[in-house]
């Protein structure tokens, strides 16, 4: 309890402007009790002036997570734990990731030897994402620190509620300061006795792509793309996303052709002579982004057979572990060449069900031959070569980081398959 109570106590100070002598924050006023956020109203412990409404939760982890939200309507964000060290006034960034979704790039600032405040910029997508996420990871100077969200689509009307009611009738009438959700309105009456339909869920749908041409030209699977609505936005590592147009695609071999503006230098050359089973091969991807990083994942294993499921040849079976999102990612020989297209892994429970035992290392890709008909067809410039220069990982995924890309757009969410 002694240590809950002195973190609450730092973040309360958040938003208050910072002296030559430090400033400290009365409170709560009022109340605010939303999910496991707790918090109210605080002044300012010199002047009695009001400062900010803020609410927070306390994690397993012993991190303390505070939202606030000012006198003159700026948010941030706080987070707060007794065993750091850190330098006060030294600003890092940090990278907010909500849902899997884009990232964002930030700046956190600590406060205190124990507290850092994220200053959130007026952006409406941000505001959007933090309000529907279901959790949120941070990855700040090599680690990544994950939460669960509890009814954050609530919590900010609450504690903007909170300031609006403070700065017209003052602390001394604060009290329950939490918005009830509005309900949401049925469309239309539903025929008696029948079940109520369900409403359609969207979420962020990830993959990834890979630069085929100079022009913008990338390939990534059909079920990639499938469903998105709106915009569909790719980013190379450490890049702002961009739109990308969808130029065309084929179900049937789970390929897709979308084009990026401008013009690149660096591109995936694909290998012009066929792999052999036992090959050596590199898997480049995005699984779970903002889950476990928001940096590309390599992984590395052999051709295992020149044959998908039920011996279809427009595949290779794969040992190199993939996961979802490594879709449409580029399968690259030890040479750096592309071998194929990530597609799919074996559906692990479909798999014991049928044969009672656990498949273990069986992914797929789509061949090389299947991709240059499409691009052919698609009357797309692409770059083939055949060398022989053995190549270490190491140095692939850094050749791979200049045109592999993360894809991402809002989507129905997909029935239950096999692919990634």
């Amino acid at each position: 309890m002694v240590m809950r109570f002195a973190i609450g106590a730092v973040v309360a100070a958040f938003c208050l402007i910072a002296t030559a002598s430090t400033s400290s924050a009365r409170g709560p006023y009022g109340s605010i009790n939303v999910g496991n956020w707790k918090g109210g109203a605080y002044t300012n412990d010199q002047s009695g002036a009001f400062t900010h409404c803020a609410a927070g939760a306390q994690y397993a982890s012993g991190i303390y997570f505070a939202v606030t939200i000012d006198n003159k309507a700026a948010w941030n964000l706080g987070f707060a734990h007794e065993k750091w060290a850190l330098t006060v006034g030294q600003a890092f960034p940090i990278v907010l990731t909500f849902d899997g979704q884009t990232p964002f790039n930030l700046h956190g600032v600590p406060l205190g030897d124990k507290l850092i405040q994220v200053p959130m910029p007026d952006n409406s997508a941000l505001i959007a994402q933090f309000r529907k996420a279901k959790t949120m990871t941070a990855f700040t100077q090599g680690q990544l620190f994950q939460f669960k969200l509890d009814q954050t689509a609530q919590l900010l009307p609450t504690l903007a509620n909170c300031v609006a009611k403070v700065k017209q009738f003052g602390v001394a009438s604060a009290g329950d300061f939490s918005v009830a959700v509005a309900a949401t309105k049925p469309t239309a009456a539903a025929a008696p006795g029948s079940a109520p339909a369900k409403p359609e869920r969207f979420g962020n749908q990830t993959g990834t792509g890979f630069l085929v041409s100079t022009s913008g030209h990338l390939v990534t699977n059909q079920h990639v793309v499938d469903g998105c609505v709106g915009d569909i936005q790719g980013s190379l590592t450490g890049e702002a996303p961009v739109k990308l147009r969808l130029v065309s695609s084929d179900e049937t071999n789970d390929l897709a052709l979308l084009q990026a503006p401008g013009t690149f230098k660096e591109i995936a050359v694909i290998k012009d002579k066929a792999i052999h089973s036992g090959d050596s091969v590199v898997a480049i991807g995005y699984p779970f982004h903002g889950l476990l990083t928001s940096d590309f994942t390599v992984t590395t294993g052999i051709v295992s057979s020149l044959s998908g499921i039920l011996n279809d040849t427009r595949f290779l079976q794969i040992s190199a572990a993939v996961q979802p999102g490594n879709s449409g990612g580029p399968l690259l020989a030890s040479s750096g060449e592309v071998v194929g297209v990530v597609a799919a892994k074996l559906n692990a429970l479909k798999f014991v069900k049928a044969t009672g035992n656990i498949p273990e290392n069986i992914n797929f890709a789509i061949k090389t031959g299947a991709l240059r008909d499409f691009l052919d067809n698609s009357v797309v410039s692409y770059q083939t070569s055949d060398s022989k220069t053995e190549l270490k990982t190491a140095d692939i995924a850094r050749n791979a980081r200049a045109f592999t890309l993360l894809i991402s757009c809002k989507a129905k969410a997909p029935a239950e398959s096999a692919k990634n």
